[in-house]
């Protein structure tokens, strides 16, 4: 009885420091402005297509597009993002309450386009795709995340890593608050078979190479889809899947272990960052029971034998006071992911890049 007050209690403790982090400087949800500054294309820093599949609702407010109430069918949509010239590698640099929409100071969607079909929408990815070289990038988000969020991350990621590709945002229906833990797990349960469904429509789009950076728990929907996927019999996307990168996994150690005994040792190793200080998968363990999460787990070698590359971040530095998104906080790590992802002439050059990220977690 005495043990389980301390833990309720240790478990309040956090919730409220992050229910503190979560309302302190709180970023518009707007994702569209009502009247953007005209700004000279010198000041702009890069300017890019990011495609949605959204298990979100469209919003009431069309400012936002997409909320947080979940969809019983995929959305479609691409966003043009403009990265403002005082860009700095690592950060989002976003508008809060009562600011201009400046893009020469802030990320800023220039414009949105809804696709009301499946083929529509492909139709779309297949051009972009084939300007593009025939490479895509997957990202599925983590918890507590708005659909800006998302569009700002994935832009960020992109335009600091480098990567060429056609950048592919799969969003499912986070309700955007640290108190919607509970409800943010049921929506990526929900979104499993769609981002499957997703994943299938990007094999058929043309694409030559598919690429997955996933983040928290939205590392928990990609294995549950790969897995799906293995037992299907398909495991690899028809031998499009590339390189899988699992960040700050929030998934029980034994089910990742489960997950991926289904799905066989990969051809090519995933890439698996974790790092034990990140505060808030210590918060999704003690919620769980004081079970550890892949993404603090401390025996690497352990996770190695499933077939998958585990860079310890430990000792690197990131800008979130949580220690939860250094791979893509982080300019030297984010570079080098986006080295790696460009890197695929064959395992030799694969490999060098990531023994590369492994030293700058030594």
């Amino acid at each position: 009885m005495e043990f389980q007050k301390v833990r309720l209690k240790t478990i309040c403790i956090f919730a409220l420091a992050l229910l503190i982090a979560g309302c302190g400087g709180r970023k518009t949800e707007e994702i569209l402005g009502s009247a953007v500054v005209a700004t000279p294309v010198t000041e702009i820093a890069g300017n890019h297509s990011i495609f949605i599949a959204t298990t979100r609702k469209k919003s009431d407010d069309p400012n936002k597009v997409f909320d947080g109430e979940r969809s019983a069918t995929l959305n479609y949509a691409r966003v043009n993002v403009t990265v403002p010239g005082i860009h700095e590698t690592g950060q989002i640099e976003r508008r809060s309450r009562g600011k201009s929409n400046d893009p020469a100071k802030y990320f800023m969607a220039s414009e949105v386009v809804g696709y009301d079909t499946q083929p529509k929408f492909s139709s779309a990815l297949s051009a972009d795709i084939a300007a593009r070289g025939g490479r895509v990038m997957v990202f599925v988000h983590g918890y507590n995340t708005g659909f800006d969020d998302a569009v700002y991350r994935l832009t960020q990621i992109v335009h600091d890593s480098g990567y060429p590709g056609t950048p592919v945002l799969f969003s499912w229906a986070s309700g955007a608050k640290t108190t919607d833990y509970v409800y943010d797990k049921e929506s990526a349960s929900a979104a499993r078979d769609q981002l499957e469904v997703t994943l299938r429509m990007l094999a058929q789009t043309g694409a030559r190479r598919i690429d997955i950076v996933a983040h928290s728990l939205g590392t928990w929907v990609t294995m549950e889809t790969l897995r799906q996927l293995a037992i299907t019999g398909d495991r690899d996307l028809g031998g499009k899947l590339g390189d899988v990168v699992l960040a700050s996994p929030d998934i029980d150690v034994d089910v990742f272990k489960s997950q991926m005994r289904r799905y066989g040792k990969p051809d090519k190793p995933f890439i698996l960052l974790l790092s034990d200080d990140d505060r808030a998968l210590r918060l999704s363990g003690l919620i769980a029971g004081a079970r550890p999460r892949v993404g603090d787990y401390k025996d690497a070698a352990d996770l190695a034998t499933y077939g998958v590359t585990v860079v310890d971040l430990s000792s690197v530095k990131g800008s979130d006071r949580f220690n939860h998104t250094k791979f893509a906080d982080n300019p030297e790590l984010v570079k080098m992911i986006g080295q790696r992802l460009r890197a695929d002439d064959g395992f030799a050059s694969d490999q060098e890049v990531t023994d590369r990220i492994n030293l700058l977690g030594q």
